[in-house]
Parts: structure tokens; C-alpha cells; sequence
């Protein structure tokens, strides 16, 4: 049976982790069928959003088994490319064409908490925790867990959790930056979604906005005069689409009207 589904509603693809017997740690099979569901959102350009959650319990990292099996023999074929697969489950969700939202419920751990990372925005419960936890099994972070801390919530945050282990509860996570708000249990999907649908209901302009939203936040940055060049292309789309030749009656109707803008 599929460990992922995959609905789209309103212009929002919803991809659910569904292995709750084990809190929705990523198996091998199950990174194979997210990173699937996700390219299916990418690809479909009626999608404007997509919705990442695992219900009660968003993801508890990697399954042992993956990890134990590539220590045996770190650079063993089969060994390697499984963890692989493992990290392209969220790097996927980090590229994809289209805003992006992890709606988190219970616990967000290792690899767990990169795929919350990897997403755009990040609405939570107040009782989620969100927590490395590579280091207390004894391991090294992977999937550039300190980059994605640090582009985040920055270097005191990533620090924080990532060298010394500290455990962020979902109010915590919203100081820090971590997340845009924390809701409770029953309401962190509804919230997830009202969000995304608000950017989906124009799926086109959504993929453009995301792409020079992510260009222009990357770490590093780029300069402000760079930056406003780089608008400058989707922007003039945009005014075209909505004002130009192909605009209908009524958006030329708005266009005649006074905006004060």
C-alpha cells in the first residue's frame, strides 16, 4: 500500500506521509513515492501550491535501517544511492516550480525536520517538536541540516539545535523564525492550506513568484540594484498578462479605474 498520498484541490496539491505505525520515518519506498508526488506537482501547471504533512506526526526522520545499512559500507552502491533517494525526498520538495507549505503536527526529527525546512513557509502546532537529533544517535548531520537551519532561523538557532541538541517546541519555532505561526493541533492543516490556496488561485504568476522569491533569498543574497533587474523581467510578464492585448474586459475595465497607486 502507498505510504504517500496525493490530492489537489482548489490549484493546492496536498501530499500526505501516511506510515503513522512508525511516526512517518522515511523508508527507501516511501522518499521514492514523495519525491514522486512532488514531481507530479511540479508538472502539472494547473498546481499553484503544495501542502506537505503527516498528519499526527509529520516525520521522524529516516528509517535505522537506511542509516545502519550505509555505515556497514558507506560507499557500497545500493547503500549509497538509498540514502541518496533519502535526501532527495526533501531536496525535491526544496526545488520544486511552486510555493511550498509544511503544515507540522508532532514531532519534525533529522531528516524529518530538513523536509520542513526545504519548504517555503512552515505553519505548526504549538505542541510540535522540532529537533535535529543526529547527534544524540551518534551521528553526523546530513542533507545540509546547518544550511538549512542556518538560512532559517540563523547562526544562534542552527547552533543551537544542530551542535548542542536543544528541542523547539512550536511557539518557540515561530520566535526563532523557524515558523511563520503556530496553531493548535486541529487547525494547523486548515491554516496550511488557507495560505496556500491564497497564492495558488494563479498558478502561473505563483511559479514565477517562488522562483525569483528563492533567487533573491538564497544564501548570500544578492544586491539590491541586482535584485531589482531581476524583477524586472516577471513583473513586466505580469503587467502584460493583466493589462496587455490578451487582458479581458474586465481587467481592462480595472485598468481604467482610479487605484491611487
Amino acid at each position: 500500500m502507498s505510504e504517500v498520498t496525493y490530492t489537489v484541490a482548489d490549484a493546492v496539491a496536498t501530499i500526505t506521509l501516511s506510515a503513522p505505525e512508525r511516526r512517518n520515518a522515511l523508508s527507501v519506498e516511501m522518499s521514492r513515492e514523495l519525491i514522486d508526488a512532488a514531481q507530479a506537482a511540479g508538472q502539472d501547471h494547473a498546481v499553484g501550491a503544495v501542502v506537505v504533512t503527516g498528519g499526527p506526526h509529520f516525520c521522524a526522520g529516516a528509517v535505522r535501517a537506511v542509516l545502519a545499512d550505509t555505515g556497514l559500507d558507506p560507499v557500497e552502491d545500493e547503500a549509497y544511492r538509498n540514502l541518496e533517494t533519502v535526501y532527495r525526498a526533501f531536496t525535491t520538495i526544496g526545488d520544486l516550480a511552486v510555493p511550498t507549505v509544511a503544515a507540522v503536527r508532532g514531532a519534525a526529527v533529522g531528516a524529518g525536520l530538513n523536509l520542513a525546512l526545504a519548504t517555503d513557509l512552515r505553519i505548526v502546532s504549538t505542541s510540535a517538536r522540532l529537533l535535529p537529533g543526529f547527534a544524540q544517535i551518534g551521528i553526523h548531520p546530513g542533507g545540509g541540516h546547518f544550511t538549512l537551519l542556518g538560512r532559517v532561523a540563523g547562526r544562534e538557532a542552527a547552533a543551537a539545535m544542530g551542535l548542542f541538541g536543544e528541542e523547539v517546541d512550536g511557539a518557540r519555532a515561530v520566535q526563532l523564525g523557524l515558523a511563520w505561526a503556530a496553531h493548535d493541533d486541529a487547525d494547523v492543516e486548515a491554516e496550511a492550506h488557507a495560505l496556500a490556496a491564497r497564492v495558488a488561485k494563479d498558478p502561473e504568476l505563483a511559479r514565477r513568484l517562488v522562483r525569483s522569491f528563492r533567487r533573491e533569498t538564497a544564501p548570500g543574497g544578492i544586491p539590491w540594484d541586482v535584485a531589482v533587474e531581476l524583477e524586472r523581467s516577471p513583473q513586466m510578464w505580469s503587467l502584460r498578462r493583466k493589462h496587455g492585448p490578451r487582458a479581458d474586459q474586465s481587467d481592462r475595465a480595472e485598468r481604467a479605474e482610479p487605484h491611487g497607486r
